[in-house]
């Protein structure tokens, strides 16, 4: 069973002559367990599919359809849920609060949930432990390098163990090094369990993944590849 489905999912920015199709009538599933990377160069729509995916946007039409249920039929507050409990997400330019140290941030999503704060502490401790980060648990954001601030917001994305990670260009700021780092942990993430789907336009970081491989043109899939090779 899919964990994560798009069924002839197109979206459509403006109208007239500002008209934008970014998505053209997508259908994609994703398995439980499976890493997807989802590249193809910038403007391709991979963004936005990814946003569609995890309900922060609607499609113009077509159905998104996570863990078995139909998004359009949910209500705002079950949509809110989904997004806390069974998807996490991960940002290019990583959404921090600059107001909260990498552990609050880490463990806000669990606070959010109405887990107290002593005990979302804890579980945001833990999670920086795992990423190598406990020693800057009580830094802010600005205090951290970029590979740092990926590496809290990963945190902050798997706090509440999601069924699936979206993570879009988790590396697109970062340096090689930085890069490798971050891949490395969403694949240790995926070993794991979770089902994690990433974007980039960049061909390097598929290299070593050796999974399947989502190709994008111009808000198209033109090739879907388990093999794991990009093809633009």
């Amino acid at each position: 069973m899919s964990t994560l489905e798009l069924r002839a999912v197109s979206k459509v920015y403006g109208d007239g002559p500002t008209e934008v199709r970014a998505l053209h009538d997508i259908s994609l599933a994703v398995d439980q367990g499976e890493l997807v990377a989802v590249m193809g160069p910038s403007g391709s729509g991979k963004s936005t599919l990814l946003t569609i995916a995890g309900s922060l946007e609607e499609p113009t039409s077509g159905e998104v359809v996570v863990g078995g249920a139909v998004v359009a039929r949910m209500s705002r507050a079950d949509r809110a849920r989904l997004r806390r409990r069974f998807v996490g997400f991960v940002f290019q330019d990583f959404n921090l609060l600059n107001g909260l140290t990498a552990v609050e941030n880490v463990s806000l999503p669990l606070e959010l949930d109405g887990m107290a704060a002593k005990a979302a502490r804890a579980a945001g401790m833990a999670i920086l432990d795992d990423l190598g980060l406990s020693a800057r648990a009580d830094r802010m954001p600005d205090e951290l390098s970029g590979g740092e601030r990926q590496r809290v917001a990963i945190g902050r994305a798997i706090v509440n163990q999601p069924d699936v990670l979206l993570a879009d260009e988790p590396v697109g700021n970062l340096d090689p090094l930085n890069s490798h780092q971050v891949v490395e942990i969403l694949k240790r993430i995926n070993e794991l369990g979770t089902t994690v789907i990433l974007t980039s336009h960049n061909k390097g970081i598929v290299d070593g993944l050796g999974k399947r491989v989502v190709t994008m043109d111009n808000g198209h899939v033109v090739r879907d590849d388990k093999e794991g090779r990009y093809v633009i």
